[in-house]
């Protein structure tokens, strides 16, 4: 897990998103402890109030939950939810740009089909190996 400081994003929701993409590769299980505020913030080299806005947007969305006498936990169903989540919202919004700028550079809808089916395909040989 990284941030990267001369992004535009805020530290605080790359925080937030590794985490999540923590969860939904299964790094972190539902019903396990999550990482602290403090681990977050010696691993990272960011402020523990920073690490905690972004522990915090996470219980916002009920993906993290504090358990009385245990640390913060991974919320039962928090993969389902981020996966939906991210199908609906996130990878519309880049299919969205990728027809767009397909667009502006005249590429066929035929173009870019065979682009991402190249990319299928070595994503699957690199799997294999």
């Amino acid at each position: 897990m990284r941030v990267d400081f001369n992004s535009i994003k805020p530290i605080y929701l790359q925080v937030a998103e590794a985490i999540e993409d923590d969860i939904i590769v299964g790094r972190l299980a539902e019903g396990s402890p999550a990482y602290s505020q403090l681990i977050l913030s010696k691993e990272l080299g960011i402020n523990p109030a920073t690490a905690a806005k972004g522990i915090n947007a996470l219980v916002q969305k009920g993906i993290l939950v504090k358990e009385r006498g245990k640390s913060m936990m991974v919320a039962s169903g928090a993969k389902t939810t981020l996966v939906s989540q991210r199908q609906k919202n996130g990878l519309q919004s880049l299919v969205d740009e990728l027809v767009a700028e397909a667009q502006k550079i005249e590429l066929s809808k035929d173009d870019v089909v065979a682009m991402i089916d190249r990319c299928y395909s070595q994503e699957e040989k690199g799997a294999a190996a």
